[in-house]
């Protein structure tokens, strides 16, 4: 169901030698359904990863050749991580998973998930995937996003209090605190932020390892990205969110770039950055439309799915525990509502990484 809120705005205009009454103008905002997460979306959309973790073809390696040797297939280069098309998708096809397991442990495919986790992050396969990281020209392989996802998943693993959940996380572990030592060899050196739409963006990066390093309590990891994300960002003012979003954007970079400052600010410090960055959010008829998708079977045109939901984690968490910003929150359902009925049943463009995205999107909403 939807309602209408109206909103009267009224103004004056003045000059020198008189004034006059502005007529009224109503801005007409709906107020949509509340998207949620229950049990029967959740069997759904777990039926998307379960689809594609263990569908080796087509696959995008994204490897730089060394030699001969390193013409191998996907699933012998990535043992661990060799579905969904390409390494990232198929590491957060699995957080899906567990995601979605912890929060309804009484999932259709649950044994099937259990066997899944168990299979592909066994010790022997993690192993093979630190062989991987550790080549010689794979030093900057999946940097930021793939790095984020995995310690995502990690993340995931470590919340849920379950033997399987247990024994998967020691198995990780190795992978875990190899890129944990690659984010702290990398931050330092990188002078510049990255501020695309797609897979290299700081912010994100930065986000997802950010949230990694409280739950676990790195604070070397942590202090790090709270000095780098002041240096980057802390001067910002003005984000241009009108040109938002380009044509392959699945994130948005003057969004997650605030959802990061949310995230190592105080709130009085955030409350003032903000004002400066994106003032416009402040405003209660403030409205952005949703990225239109044109051609789902468009492996980039459907990245505007992503930026939908994206957009609402980060719409989201800005609004957390911001009265001030709570209208950001029928916005970013406005966005989630708009791709995720898509998603499920939609081509294998799509498909193998879009379900983590709107499950994240999902997870993001306060009850």
């Amino acid at each position: 169901m939807k309602y209408v809120i109206s909103i009267y705005v009224f103004g004056l205009l003045f000059s020198c030698q008189n004034s006059k009454k502005v007529t009224p103008t109503i801005t007409h905002i709906a107020i949509v359904e509340i998207p949620k997460l229950n049990l029967e979306q959740a069997n759904r959309l777990a039926e998307l990863p379960l689809a594609c973790i263990g569908t080796e073809y087509p696959n995008k390696l994204g490897q730089t050749l060394g030699s001969d040797d390193d013409l191998q297939s996907p699933q012998e280069l990535h043992p661990a991580f060799y579905g969904c098309f390409d390494w990232h998708s198929a590491v957060h096809g699995h957080w899906s998973l567990v995601s979605l397991i912890r929060q309804f442990p009484n999932l259709e495919s649950k044994v099937e998930i259990n066997q899944r986790l168990l299979q592909s992050i066994s010790k022997d396969n993690i192993e093979r995937e630190i062989d991987y990281f550790n080549g010689e020209h794979n030093k900057s392989y999946e940097r930021t996003y793939g790095w984020a996802w995995l310690l995502k998943l990690a993340e995931e693993l470590h919340n849920w209090d379950y033997d399987i959940a247990k024994k998967v996380e020691i198995n990780l572990q190795p992978l875990t605190d190899l890129i944990v030592n690659r984010y702290l060899e990398f931050l330092p050196k990188l002078n510049y932020p990255i501020r695309v739409g797609e897979h290299p963006n700081t912010a994100f990066g930065l986000s997802f390892a950010y949230d990694y390093a409280l739950t676990v309590n790195h604070t070397k990891l942590k202090t790090l990205i709270e000095k780098r994300a002041k240096d980057f960002y802390m001067n910002d003012e003005s984000c241009p969110l009108s040109w938002e979003p380009s044509g392959f954007d699945f994130l948005s970079p003057c969004l997650e770039e605030a959802a990061l400052m949310k995230r190592v600010l105080s709130v009085e410090e955030f409350r003032i950055w903000i004002d400066k960055f994106l003032p416009q959010l402040k405003s209660k008829s403030f409205q952005i439309e949703t990225g239109k998708v044109s051609d789902r079977t468009d492996g980039k045109l459907v990245h505007l799915d992503g930026v939908n939901f994206s957009r609402a984690w980060s719409l989201n968490y800005i609004a957390k525990d911001l009265p001030e910003y709570d209208h950001l929150k029928n916005i970013a359902n406005q966005h989630i509502n708009y791709s995720l009925s898509n998603i499920v049943g939609d081509s294998y463009e799509g498909g193998h990484w879009l379900g983590s995205f709107a499950i994240y999107a999902l997870n993001s909403i306060e009850n």
